[in-house]
């Protein structure tokens, strides 16, 4: 099955490169053990992730990203939205380029699908730390 990437209610992202960021998730997934099933990323504006977060995870609030996890064995597969506002205000807000931050979601989500958590600040920490690895495959 495909690594796919749609927009809804936003121009589509020209700096993602659907086939070279597809092979990168994939080198990604790899190196945790895992192959990639159907990952399904659509890029939306904020309104759409909150009524994503409204209706499926009863919270009323912005994020990046949600990852619904679809996985089977060692198959990763899932619906990951990313909003495009969002991703823009925390690279401002972080002060990093808007590319390398919407990298770091896309590639957050997989992290996600390949069992990494980040609830607790030791998790949120080896989160960081594989984005970052993973950023440096691309």
């Amino acid at each position: 099955m495909p690594i796919t990437f749609q927009a809804e209610n936003v121009s589509f992202p020209s700096i993602i490169k659907r086939r070279k960021t597809a092979e990168w998730i994939k080198r990604v997934a790899e190196k945790y053990g895992k192959k990639t099933g159907g990952v399904n990323y659509l890029f939306c504006d904020d309104e759409r992730i909150l009524s994503v977060n409204k209706q499926y995870l009863s919270h009323d609030y912005y994020t990046d990203i949600i990852t619904f996890d679809f996985s089977e064995g060692d198959t990763v597969s899932g619906d990951i939205f990313v909003s495009l506002d969002t991703v823009k205000s925390n690279s401002e807000k972080y002060k990093t380029e808007y590319g390398e931050e919407l990298h770091r979601v896309i590639i957050h989500g997989v992290l996600h699908l390949c069992g990494l958590k980040d609830k607790s600040a030791a998790d949120a920490e080896k989160m960081r730390k594989a984005e970052n690895e993973a950023l440096k495959l691309r």
